[in-house]
């Protein structure tokens, strides 16, 4: 594997370090002077801080923007959007960055798509809420509840079956969620309900970026996005709607990526067969009431078939 440090020489990636400082300032504005001006107001930013704080989160786990992974994950420590541990989205994320196994229902923990014999065997509630949470709008506005009890059921079965990296990972949530819990009791005119609904929210535009980052395919380069958006989702999201050359350059920086999808188009879109739209504002006008894929794999085989 080449040295990252080939490509990027430089000790500090400023431009991260800048975003990640104005991220906590809107933060902290939003639940606090702009709080008392309008309750509404201070939920929208901290929708955007929460999910933009994630995307940060997602750059440090690729090693940016110090060479020091621990001086990174420090970085990012405060758990602005309440519910997922940062040890554990970099397991998971890591585990998801093996290309062979992207989108497969068990290997791949970001896969949305279900085993068929599972899928088969759920009641006729169940499949049509995962039915609706195929849809776009459905991801926008229950997909941060099914993610989450999939999620956590997931880590309480690992949990109970004695994985300790699941364990330290919950640990080091207690503090991180306690920081934003202080400073909203200490510090804070934002209600704890508007709180609450902020981050939600900040899921809610999480889950259009992961709508359609991935699709089934037999070819595992073929299976990830390129969104040719360079509009304000692109920003919250750091350019990862260029998700081919995220994933086929998970060490360079969010800002070099579109640079790099112009200067090789051609080469991406023969990379992922063609898996690309023009704009986020496209991917809402055909999807936000009509699902994109299935629920059960469509190209999934058992293991041994």
């Amino acid at each position: 594997m080449a040295d990252p440090r080939r490509f990027w020489p430089r000790r500090v990636e400023w431009p991260t370090l800048l975003l990640l400082v104005l991220c906590y300032l809107c933060w902290g504005l939003a639940t606090t002077w702009l709080a008392g001006v309008s309750q509404v107001l201070a939920i929208a930013v901290v929708a955007l801080t929460a999910c933009l704080h994630s995307s940060l989160s997602h750059e440090v786990i690729h090693g940016h923007p110090f060479r020091r992974q621990w001086l990174n994950a420090a970085l990012v420590f405060p758990a602005l959007s309440l519910i997922v541990p940062y040890l554990r989205f970099a397991a998971t994320h890591r585990a998801h960055h093996r290309d062979e196994v992207i989108t497969d229902p068990y290997d791949d923990p970001e896969s949305n798509y279900w085993d068929p014999a599972i899928w088969a065997r759920l009641p006729h509630w169940a499949r049509r809420v995962l039915e609706v949470n195929n849809t776009l709008l459905g991801r926008i506005a229950i997909g941060p509840v099914i993610g989450t009890i999939g999620f956590v059921r997931l880590e309480w079965i690992a949990l109970r079956a004695g994985d300790r990296a699941v364990a330290r990972g919950w640990a080091w949530h207690l503090p991180a969620l306690g920081l934003v819990i202080a400073w909203q009791v200490t510090l804070a005119d934002i209600t704890l309900g508007a709180l609450l609904f902020g981050s939600y929210l900040g899921h809610s535009l999480l889950k259009i970026r992961t709508y359609l980052e991935h699709r089934a395919h037999m070819r595992a380069r073929a299976r990830t996005v390129v969104i040719e958006d360079r509009g304000p989702l692109a920003l919250l999201f750091l350019n990862n709607n260029f998700h081919v050359v995220h994933h086929m350059h998970p060490q360079r920086p969010w800002y070099d990526l579109p640079g790099l999808y112009a200067r090789r188009r051609d080469h991406y879109l023969r990379r992922n067969d063609s898996y690309v739209y023009r704009s986020y504002a496209r991917v809402f006008l055909r999807y936000f009431c009509r699902a994109k894929d299935p629920v059960p794999h469509p190209l999934w085989r058992p293991p041994g078939q």
